[in-house]
C-alpha cells in the first residue's frame, strides 16, 4: 500500500533573527499570531517585512515564528529572477555564499548582507515515524504527486526531530508546476 505524504506549498517568507527584529518594528516587540503552522510552535505572524534589491520590491512578506540565530528569508526562483539576485537552492540555514537584501519594518531597516535562499525541497518527519516508513537512514527521497499534472519531485532532503509532523515542504513554483492549488497528498517513493 502505498505511503501517503501530505505536501503543503511554502510561499516566500522570513524567519528573523531577535536582533533584526528589535531593528525593524522595536525593541521588546512580540509578533502577533496570525495562522497556526502544521510544525509544532510554527507559526506565519501578522507582522510583515519588505524586500529591496537595487530598485526592486517585495511588499508585505509574512514574517514565521520560531526566531533564529541568523534571518533567513525564502523566495521562490521566480522572486530570485524578478529581483535580479542570484540565488542558489539550499537548505535551510545553510546562508553561506547566499546573497543578502535590504529589508524595511515600521520602526527601522536591516542591510542583510546574505541570507536569501531558494529552500531546498523537504520533507519533515519525526524520528519514529522516519523508522516506521523505513526512510531512517535516507538523506533524501522521491515522492509523486498525482492529479492533472502529476510530477514526481526527486531529491526531497529528509529533515528529522522529535517533534516533526509528517509534511513535505514545496515552494511555489514547485507547487504551481504540479498543479497543486490546495493541501494535497503525494506518494513516497523511496
Amino acid at each position: 500500500m502505498p505511503v501517503k505524504i501530505p505536501v503543503e506549498i511554502s510561499a516566500r517568507h522570513i524567519h528573523l533573527s531577535q536582533g533584526d527584529l528589535e531593528v525593524l518594528f522595536g525593541k521588546g516587540y512580540c509578533l502577533t499570531q496570525k495562522k497556526a503552522l502544521t510544525q509544532p510552535d510554527e507559526f506565519a505572524a501578522q507582522e510583515t517585512v519588505t524586500v529591496r534589491f537595487q530598485d526592486k520590491e517585495i511588499p508585505q512578506v509574512r514574517v514565521i515564528i520560531p526566531l533564529r540565530p541568523r534571518t533567513q528569508l525564502e523566495i521562490s526562483l521566480t522572486d530570485a529572477y524578478g529581483m535580479g539576485l542570484l540565488t542558489v537552492i539550499k537548505q535551510s540555514g545553510d546562508l553561506k555564499g547566499t546573497p543578502g537584501v535590504l529589508l524595511m519594518g515600521p520602526k527601522g531597516r536591516v542591510e542583510l548582507k546574505e541570507g536569501v535562499i531558494v529552500a531546498q525541497r523537504h520533507l519533515h518527519v519525526s524520528f519514529r515515524e522516519a523508522l516506521k516508513l523505513g526512510i531512517n537512514g535516507q538523506k533524501t527521497v522521491s515522492v509523486k504527486v498525482n492529479g492533472q499534472r502529476m510530477t514526481t519531485f526527486h531529491n526531497i532532503l529528509v529533515r528529522k526531530a522529535e517533534n516533526y509532523r509528517l509534511t513535505m515542504h514545496l515552494d511555489t513554483d514547485e507547487g504551481n508546476a504540479a498543479g497543486i492549488a490546495d493541501k494535497t497528498f503525494g506518494e513516497l517513493i523511496i
